[in-house]
């Protein structure tokens, strides 16, 4: 591979995790990467929560959690409570629970009782039944099992994003990654179009080969520059802002996202070891932000309170082509999903991984940027259509708001002949690899969401079912799953070893 500059415009979360993904990749590769970010531009710092593959990403960086997690204020996650999105009576709420080595017990028993249910056969078809990680975040206990307990089980993080920035912009530096801190006021391109550089407020010109656009919501590069265009997903998804409120943390520190209903969109709950991060995610177009803010701090109790809320603008969508001629945007600059399944970081460890494989061999062909940017923009409509899955099965008649989400009919076909699939008592996992889209969301997550919110035939059309249908049996499945839950320990103690350690 010839001498190759690589210039992030950005730093924030993305643009650090970007940096640090290239230089570790291309250690022996002559690859110069600098970060060029503004200290006088703030960042949007919303994302607290991961999904299971951020583990991957700091193990690849050799980052252990005793390391980063206690320096970021993190803690656990074992998966997402949604709370009030469902009126079916005894589905007001359930667990999107991450999966554990031991559900390949448990969870046979969910997928078949799930399916026996659809067909109007009087079994247990909850959720919050079958998955380890379900009951560890009940007992608010740790994914991290004793040392006896030699199974795979996957676990997210809650942290504060600000704090995680600053530890990737050290680990960077540890890695030869430069850092410029500048404002940039423009940018040059040559004849053919590409970006040549980067020209800050005093003229200073960063010339570079290959350009990341980390610049947020601005993407100032791809979007602003090249004029890529953005494929807007406000008739699929409608909330376009959030308010944000910290409160401090309770004595009990959850192992779980709490995500709860509201009259006009939904609310966040992070633990963080030093406070809770609560958000409500919103439309405009049914409320205004001082009705959200209101709505948000009667929830949390803070009505009188002088506590600081932090409003933001959301742009829910994509790119048309997330690779343009010599720039690569990653992160908000390439597209935004709202944060209901926490999966922005993911999102931005495929893009990067994806743009590395290419980079290999210095192949910028056109089918190669073609191929990074069918990837992505397939990504992207899976996880809108699993978002969009949400709302468009919800059962809340309080508001215009929940009325028109369910009477949403601006659905890809993929989605709608997914939850035809489901409604029409079909095997639902044979659905999702038809259209080959369980590897976005595997069907376990699909289940979990259409059996959590109690799509089935109502109670008063059940029926007795068979030996064959209650082959299952739901009380030797929960003593599994609580013998199980023996080996892990409360949440707040595994994260205060941490810090028992250090001082060791």
């Amino acid at each position: 591979m010839k001498n190759q500059k690589i210039v992030i415009l950005g730093g924030g979360t993305a643009g650090w995790m970007a940096a640090n993904m290239m230089a570790k990749s291309w250690a022996d590769k002559a690859i110069e990467i600098t970060v060029v970010e503004s200290s006088s531009i703030g960042t949007i710092g919303v994302g607290e929560g991961s999904t299971p593959q951020f583990k991957g990403f700091m193990d690849y960086l050799g980052i252990s959690e005793a390391e980063w997690m206690p320096a970021c204020n993190a803690t656990y996650k074992n998966g997402i409570r949604f709370i009030d999105w469902s009126t079916k009576p005894g589905f007001s709420s359930y667990f999107h629970p991450f999966p554990a080595q031991p559900d390949d017990y448990s969870a046979p028993a969910f997928f078949h009782n799930s399916f026996v249910r659809r067909k109007a056969i009087d079994v247990e078809g909850h959720p919050d039944h079958f998955f380890l990680a379900t009951h560890l975040a009940d007992l608010n206990k740790s994914p991290i099992a004793a040392e006896s307990f030699p199974f795979e089980i996957n676990y997210g993080y809650h942290f504060d994003s600000a704090l995680l920035g600053q530890l990737l912009a050290r680990k960077a530096a540890e890695f030869n990654v430069k850092h410029i801190d500048a404002t940039i006021t423009d940018v040059r391109k040559h004849l053919d179009g590409d970006i040549a550089a980067l020209i800050t407020s005093d003229g200073t010109e960063i010339a570079g080969d290959i350009f990341i656009d980390c610049s947020g919501f601005k993407s100032l590069l791809l979007q602003h520059t090249l004029g890529v265009g953005f494929e807007s997903f406000e008739s699929n998804l409608f909330n376009d802002a959030a308010v944000v409120i910290p409160t401090k943390q309770l004595d009990t520190i959850r192992s779980e996202t709490q995500s709860v209903a509201r009259q006009f969109g939904w609310s966040w709950h992070i633990p963080l070891t030093n406070r809770i991060g609560n958000g409500y995610v919103y439309s405009q177009r049914y409320c205004d932000a001082d009705q959200a803010e209101t709505e948000l701090r009667a929830a949390l109790g803070l009505l009188d309170s002088e506590v600081e809320a932090r409003h933001i603008k959301m742009k829910v969508g994509q790119v048309k082509a997330h690779w343009s001629k010599n720039c690569i945007a990653i992160g908000l600059s390439q597209g935004f999903i709202e944060p209901l399944e926490a999966t922005a970081l993911h999102i931005v460890q495929e893009t990067v991984q994806s743009f590395i494989e290419c980079y290999q061999d210095a192949d910028f062909t056109d089918g190669n940027r073609d191929k990074h940017n069918r990837a992505l923009s397939e990504r992207y409509q899976a996880i809108r259509d699993y978002i969009v899955a949400h709302y468009r099965v919800n059962s809340r008649t309080d508001t215009n708001y929940w009325l028109d989400n369910a009477n949403n009919n601006h659905l890809s076909r993929s989605l709608y002949q997914i939850l035809q699939a489901w409604v029409s008592g079909n095997n639902l996992s044979d659905e999702l690899v038809r259209q080959n889209v369980d590897q976005y969301y595997p069907s376990v997550s699909w289940h979990c969401l259409l059996a959590g919110y109690g799509i089935y035939p109502e109670q008063s059309q059940l029926k007795s079912g068979n030996a064959l249908a209650n082959q299952h049996s739901i009380e030797k499945v929960n003593d599994f799953i609580r013998r199980c839950g023996l080996n892990f320990k409360d949440h707040r103690m595994e994260l205060e070893s941490f810090v028992a350690n250090v001082h060791k």
